[in-house]
């Protein structure tokens, strides 16, 4: 029945586009290997054109970087480094991830929406817990930083899973979380431009 909806496949694909995306916004390279690992295994089909994102070479690659990533976000100083590259990276990976849902599209709308919607969605979440690492820092010294970074690693696997599982219940959370990080970075603009003000008179 709801395959006799027009454009059904293409809705569902984008929901498990953002929602891959949206885990790639916590963690860059665990929904990498996740989606390399079901690729590999038959789990996900994949197109001609990411065929590379289902071969062994990109597995291990993504496996190494993936347990790199998360016990690099535990080393103090090193995390902070790490969040001056995963902005960017996230936005690639979540494109890409994005993309390779809607490879029949064509080139120009494949990476059109891939970079607006994936890439979007990716880079938003990812400013959004490099804020909090830096609040984390100026408020704690460092020492919460741990909690953030569990909970990053915690979300990229959860946001992964969900999205394979369900994409639905994935775009809706990922579109929850987007606008918590907009509210609440407007909110510690607010302060930052108050405690600014204060500061000059």
């Amino acid at each position: 029945m709801l395959d006799n909806i027009p454009y059904f496949p293409y809705i569902v694909s984008a929901f498990f586009g953002i929602g891959l995306a949206a885990a790639t916004g916590f963690r860059v390279f665990l929904p990498l290997f996740a989606v390399n690992l079901s690729s590999y295994l038959g789990w996900i089909p994949m197109s001609e054109n990411f065929e590379w994102l289902a071969g062994l070479p990109t597995l291990i690659m993504t496996g190494i970087a993936t347990v790199a990533e998360i016990l690099a976000y535990y080393i103090p100083f090193v995390d902070h480094l790490l969040d001056s590259v995963a902005i960017p990276l996230s936005t690639v990976a979540g494109s890409v991830l994005f993309a390779s849902q809607f490879a029949d599209l064509g080139t120009f709308p494949q990476w059109a929406l891939a970079i607006i919607a994936g890439g979007g969605t990716a880079a938003t979440i990812s400013s959004g817990f490099a804020g909090l690492r830096a609040a984390s820092t100026a408020t704690t010294g460092g020492t919460g930083n741990f909690i953030v970074g569990s909970t990053e690693t915690a979300g990229a696997g959860f946001m992964t899973v969900v999205s394979m599982l369900a994409p639905v219940i994935a775009f809706i959370l990922s579109i929850i979380f987007i606008v918590l990080i907009v509210i609440g970075g407007k909110k510690l603009v607010k302060k930052f431009l108050a405690r600014r003000q204060k500061l000059k008179s």
